[in-house]
Formats: C-alpha cells, structure tokens, sequence
C-alpha cells in the first residue's frame, strides 16, 4: 500500500511540472521529455541554463548597443520560472527517493528504534485520532502513557522524560491539556520541519528542556603569546563572555479532516497529521527565524541591533556588519561587492558560509559575471547538492525582504555559528470535534526559541537609500 501511495504522489509532482512546463512559450518550442530520474532533471537543468547564459548574453549586448531589451527580460523571466520548476521537481524526487530507502516497519508493528510501550502509545494514538467520541479510545491511551512513562523512567534512572509543566493552555496530563504526540511522529514532523524551513537546515539546532537555556560565547578568546622556555608568562586576558539565551514561543498548528475521512480506511491519518503539523510549523518558523521581534516567538537574525558598516575587531557583539550594495534601491551593477561581502568574513567562518535570500535576488545573482566574462552562478550538477554562487551554495528563503531602498536581501555566513534554534522536549496534541460539527481539530504544539549566536559569523547586503 506504502508503494502504491508513494507511485501516486510521484505521478503528481511529475503531472505538476509538466502543467508548468507547458505554460512556457516561445523560447522552448520543442516538447521537453518527462523528467525521470534526478540525473535526468540535473542534465536538464545544466541545458536550461546554458540556453538563460547565452540569452543573457544577447541582453548585454542589446544594452551596450542602446537598444531596447524587453524581449530579453520576458524571455529570462520566464526560463528563470523553468528552471526554478525544474529545480523544484528534482527536489521532490530527492525527497521521495530519500523516503524509499528509509527503514520500514519491523516486526509486531514497531518502528526501528522504538521499544514496545512507545510503540503501543503510538498504536493507541492514531486510534485515539480516529475515534473522536469512542471514550474507551482515550482511556486506553491514557492506560499507554502511564506504562510509556514508567518504561521511560525505568530506562532513565528514575526521569520520565515528559514535561511536568502546567501552565494556562497546556497541562501535563490527559485530554483536557493533550497528549504528548509519539516519538516517531514527533521524528517525522521534525524531519519535514528540516525539509520545509531553510533556516533550520543551517543553523545549530539544540533539543533542551528549559526555556532558561543559555550558551556562553567568549567575545575576545584566549589570550596569546611567544616565550622562552624560561621567560615569564604575562597574564591571559580576562574572558569577556557575552550570554546567548534564545526567546521562546509557542508554536501552534490546527490542522482539520472530516470525520467521514477518518472512519475511512484508506485515508493514511498519520502522513496527513505530520504533514500538515509540519507544513504549518515549519512555515511559521521560518519567518520567525529571519524577522521575528521575540515576543512570544525567535529573535530573527535580521532582528537585532540595527547593523553597522564597523568591522569585527571594533564591533560590538550582537550587532550584525552590513556591506552596502552601491546603488539606490537595487542590487550591486558590478560583482565587486559580492566579494567584498565575502572577504569581510573571517576565514574561519567562510569554509561553511553559504548565501540566503529570496528567490527574486537568487534569481538576478544567475546574471553576475566576473572580470573574464564568466558567469558567477553554477547551478546543482550532483544529486543532493545546492546551486552555488561564487563557490558557496545558496539557500533560499522565502522570508527574506525583497530589494528595496534600505532593506537587507542578501545574508551571506556561516549559519551553523550565527544563529542557534533551541527546541523544547516534546509536542503536544488535543483534539477538538465540537466546535465545528462533522469535523475534527486538531491542536499541535511545540516551544521553540531562536537568537543570533555568534554575529561575526554572518554578514549582510544592505541596500541604499531611494
């Protein structure tokens, strides 16, 4: 059943692009075979791209002769949406490669790693799930949390591993305040977080059990010097250690179904679960990661201080370094910047530096040459692997400001050492069949927090003034 659903979902996406693709006039006359593997969507990345260089190309030159170029640019806008679906298509089917060959199910219904009692929590779970008015649903489940918490303390030394907490929403215990969601959902949902949210992908990721959490950051480093083998030692600096402490939220989806969806079957309630959970969360948690202010949610990493033009020997810690981009309201004309924005980053941090911005600025940065006509953007020719710009992968997110007079559209550092997302132990779910007649709701929850880490580690593009 597994096989045929996962075949289905491919047919889609496959359907999908090619309803896209067919849209595309004039400069693709000629039908594009079906996508059929993620090598094949590679080569016909790698094509598209040679054909959006030599467009580029005749656009230059339309520029230098004083002519117009408007058929350029409607043509280069619509390949940049051919190839972006292309890149989307190849992505799905690293995806669902990627799902194929995940370890399944393994004897008596378990899941690899899970022990007997967390897999019965689970199995009462989902019928907990589908059963809204089915009290004997809900007494099991409760039956299976008590057994799951004394297995786990059993295992921990005597810690349950479950938050005890109480607070106005959310209680510890039974159905009124939820039930903690089973571990291997929790994965899954965690799993697809990654998959949606570009932030989370490249930042340092902690699992913590208080919203007190802290990281200590030495701003100078240890003191250094050459000596003798007889000479006096001088005194090492005084450690000047700044604190790190994430802001924490709450993060909430309400995804609903029908309850005739749910006595059905065949409908798979647990994909449709950790895939709305996860869609919802993760979308929500990228904005939070890029802008969000800290209250009752991240602190972006655009969200700090306002950034300066003041280098890292005299900046202070937690305000970010910009670089100007040259020109009143758009992008640099001239590569130059690019690279100043590069070296103003220290070596250190430039081995795992990568570019963020939205599609729109991804898109323009596919026109940069260097000085010897060459183009700066190289786009994915292995499986797996980002685009690069100027030989550091690209990362889009959807969430980072568009070009306009003063905004930051570009980040360009090592994220993993700029900014830390901590998230708290365990989600919770309730569920609602009440308030809206013939369906159910759903409440899934999760704290999580976010701070910049370290603000040498990642620098900005800062557009001028109109």
């Amino acid at each position: 059943m597994k096989l045929v659903s996962t075949m289905a979902v491919m047919a889609a996406h496959f359907a999908a692009f090619h309803a896209k693709a067919a849209a595309f006039p004039a400069y693709e006359m000629r039908d594009e075979p079906s996508i059929k593997s993620v090598a094949d969507a590679l080569d016909k990345i790698a094509t598209a791209f040679d054909e959006y260089k030599k467009t580029n190309d005749a656009r230059i030159e339309a520029v230098k002769a004083g002519n117009s170029t408007a058929d350029f640019d409607a043509k280069l806008a619509k390949m940049d949406e051919h190839i972006e679906g292309m890149q989307e298509a190849k992505s799905k089917l690293e995806k669902i490669e990627a799902k194929l060959s995940r370890p399944g199910v393994l004897d008596g219904g378990r899941q690899q790693g899970e022990i007997k009692e967390a897999a019965e929590y689970r199995q009462a779970f989902m019928s907990w799930v589908r059963n809204p008015s089915d009290v004997r649903a809900t007494g099991e489940l409760q039956q299976k949390q008590r057994e799951l918490k004394k297995a786990n303390a059993a295992a921990l030394g005597g810690d349950d591993g479950w938050e005890t907490r109480s607070t106005a929403t959310v209680t510890s215990t039974g159905a009124a305040g939820g039930f903690a969601l089973p571990e291997v959902i929790e994965r899954q949902i965690a799993r697809l977080s990654v998959d949606i949210s570009p932030i989370r992908q490249i930042a340092t990721v902690r699992t913590v059990g208080s919203p007190d959490y802290k990281e200590l950051f030495d701003v100078n480093g240890a003191g250094f010097e050459w000596v003798g083998e007889t000479d006096a030692r001088s005194q090492t600096n005084t450690p000047d250690l700044a604190e790190v402490a994430p802001t924490f939220g709450m993060a909430s989806a309400k995804p609903q179904a029908s309850e005739e969806s749910m006595d059905d079957l065949f409908f798979n309630v647990e994909d449709w679960l950790t895939g709305s959970a996860a869609e919802a969360i993760a979308q929500g948690e990228g904005a939070a990661f890029v802008s969000g202010n800290g209250s009752k949610k991240p602190t972006g990493f655009l969200a700090g201080p306002a950034p300066v033009t003041t280098a890292d020997a005299a900046r202070a810690f937690g305000t970010l370094q910009y670089i100007a981009s040259g020109q009143a309201a758009a992008l640099p004309t001239s590569a130059d910047v690019f690279f100043d924005l590069i070296y103003s980053l220290r070596a250190r941090y430039r081995a795992n530096a990568r570019w963020v911005s939205s599609k729109l600025v991804l898109s323009a940065l596919r026109k940069y040459k260097d000085t010897t006509n060459q183009y700066l953007w190289q786009p994915s020719l292995v499986a797996g692997q980002p685009d690069m710009f100027m030989g550091y992968p690209v990362v889009e997110a959807e969430d980072m400001p568009v070009v306009a007079a003063n905004a930051l559209p570009l980040a360009f550092g090592d994220f993993r050492e700029g900014y830390l997302i901590a998230d708290r132990v365990g989600m919770r779910i309730t569920r609602d069949e009440i308030t809206t007649p013939g369906y159910v709701k759903f409440y899934v929850r999760k704290r999580v927090g976010g701070k910049l880490r370290n603000t040498q580690a990642i620098k900005l593009l800062k557009i001028a003034a109109a």
